[in-house]
């Protein structure tokens, strides 16, 4: 359980395998995202597909690896959005912020 990385070309997928993601993940998340960004990665998945629950710093470490990633030129895509995580980037309007796609494929899809 953790986190795991698949490279697919130039696409980076971020899996978060972990039923519930909170700030003890946080930080752990943002620190890897940061390297991927650093390292060169214009095109990132963050696939949510085994996480029932995530907090809202988990949400944020998401959130500002958006935002750095966009000011470099890159992408952000999310995929595997779950019933409870839905309602919270909802209610943060986060979801019209992300482009969130049901399936990996469709995420992957998006990018060429």
């Amino acid at each position: 359980m953790g986190f795991m990385q698949e490279e697919h070309g130039s696409i980076l997928v971020e899996v978060v395998d972990l039923d519930r993601a909170t700030l003890l993940d946080a930080e752990e998340f943002k620190k890897i995202l940061f390297q991927d960004i650093q390292t060169g990665w214009k095109k990132i998945i963050v696939d949510l597909t085994e996480c029932e629950f995530i907090d809202s710093t988990f949400l944020g470490a998401i959130v500002i690896s958006l935002k750095k990633i966009t000011e470099l030129g890159g992408k952000l895509r999310l995929v595997g959005i779950q019933p409870k995580v839905q309602t919270l980037f909802q209610l943060t309007k986060m979801n019209r912020i992300f482009e969130i796609f049901e399936n990996r494929e469709d995420a992957l899809q998006s990018f060429l």
